[in-house]
């Protein structure tokens, strides 16, 4: 068969193998199709399927047909997180940046130093998780942050789905999300300086800087229908760039979308088009990830780090929104509803630690046991905040 035909074959099993799944067992309520998406392609990576089929992973997932989806996968999470980046609402931070503030720093460094914790022990376990270009500090802080990361796009989808999204509570748990997306990155930024590039990283920001006040006034002066292709050529410059910087060019991604005015864009076209890169092309991308999956330290101790790093995670955010709610004084339940809708990560939390696999910050291992945390974590939402919302409804 020719490369196109694999190609082809391979693309019908992303699409329709967690589809099939998702419709098939019902598993909404627990696992949204995003982590139906994320286990099918760890299920049929070289770690699993690929280990008990080889001739089959040999066949489908050939090199040349890796790199046709590592080229599809590439420029869909880069849209996705640009959209993500526009979609932050500085403004509604900065006007309730008090208690923004306090309750997005507890729920933000509360499950940080948890999981900076949860490193530190598989650090001691002299199993391999940490990668071959990594001071230990940057693996703990890579770690830490993973456990501490709040998926802004997906718990978008999950307040629509529980009809929180327009009401106070869901627009204050997007505020804290919001800021702590901001600070995800930054952290990220700070373990990938590289002092052998940190002048091309200083011309990055100092350029950077000029180029998006340039865009800004730009893109309210062209008509709407054009912005999304400024939009996108902005977004490729501004990965390109920081990857030549010696960043990452998800961080160029991201920063081009966060400089971006909300109202630059209609929200409904927005809407329809985030929705169509998590249909078309994402997939693509959580197939690319599960490829990407090892149990090279064994199945028992990839699976036991899991373990750790997701009570790391759930611990950490419930104390810490625990701490901030007692502090603002809020109502019976919101802390807990809270602390768990912070809690969704899947899509942001597996590119981060994507990033740290690539620059070498995390092993295959590692990468293997946050990834399935994030799915952990993410089905965990639904079912522990649902019967809260029931007994405590929030205010319309």
């Amino acid at each position: 068969m020719s490369i196109t035909e694999v190609y082809l074959i391979a693309m019908l099993i992303i699409i329709a193998v967690p589809y099939l799944v998702w419709r098939g067992l019902r598993t909404e309520y627990f696992a949204p199709l995003v982590v139906v998406q994320i286990l099918c392609g760890i299920l049929l990576g070289p770690g699993v399927l690929g280990a008990a089929f080889p001739a089959y992973y040999e066949f489908v997932f050939q090199p040349d047909v890796i790199r046709m989806l590592n080229g599809v996968a590439t420029w869909a999470v880069m849209i996705f997180v640009w959209i993500a980046g526009i979609e932050l609402d500085l403004k509604s931070v900065w006007r309730n940046r008090g208690e923004t503030g306090l309750t997005a720093g507890f729920a933000l460094v509360t499950p940080l130093l948890f999981g900076c914790g949860a490193a530190w022990i598989m650090l001691q376990s002299g199993q391999g998780w940490i990668g071959p270009n990594a001071a230990p500090w940057q693996f703990i802080a890579g770690i830490g942050m993973a456990c501490a990361v709040t998926a802004l796009p997906i718990l978008v989808v999950l307040l629509e789905k529980l009809e929180l999204l327009r009401l106070p509570l869901g627009q204050r748990i997007l505020r804290y999300a919001s800021l702590d997306d901001i600070a995800i990155w930054a952290v990220l930024a700070a373990i990938l300086l590289d002092w052998e590039r940190i002048g091309r990283q200083g011309i990055f920001l100092v350029l950077f800087g000029a180029m998006a006040y340039a865009v800004r006034k730009l893109m309210v002066r062209i008509p709407p229908s054009d912005r999304w292709y400024a939009g996108l050529i902005w977004m490729a410059v501004a990965s390109l760039f920081a990857d030549w910087a010696g960043l990452h060019f998800m961080v160029g991604a991201f920063l081009a979308g966060a400089i971006l005015e909300r109202e630059t864009f209609d929200e409904a076209q927005m809407d329809l088009f985030r929705n169509h890169i998590l249909l078309a092309v994402m997939p693509v991308y959580f197939l690319s990830t599960g490829l990407r999956t090892e149990w090279g330290a064994g199945g028992a101790a990839v699976f036991g780090a899991a373990g750790l790093l997701l009570a790391a995670s759930v611990a950490g955010k419930l104390v810490g929104v625990a701490a901030a709610g007692r502090l603002l004084k809020w109502k019976k339940g919101e802390a807990w509803q809270i602390g768990w809708l912070l809690q969704t990560k899947a899509l942001i939390m597996i590119i981060f630690v994507s990033i740290l696999l690539d620059k070498g910050i995390i092993s295959n291992a590692a990468f293997t046991a946050a990834l399935l945390m994030a799915a952990g974590s993410t089905m965990l939402t639904t079912p522990m905040v649902a019967p809260s919302l029931k007994e405590h409804p929030p205010q319309a």
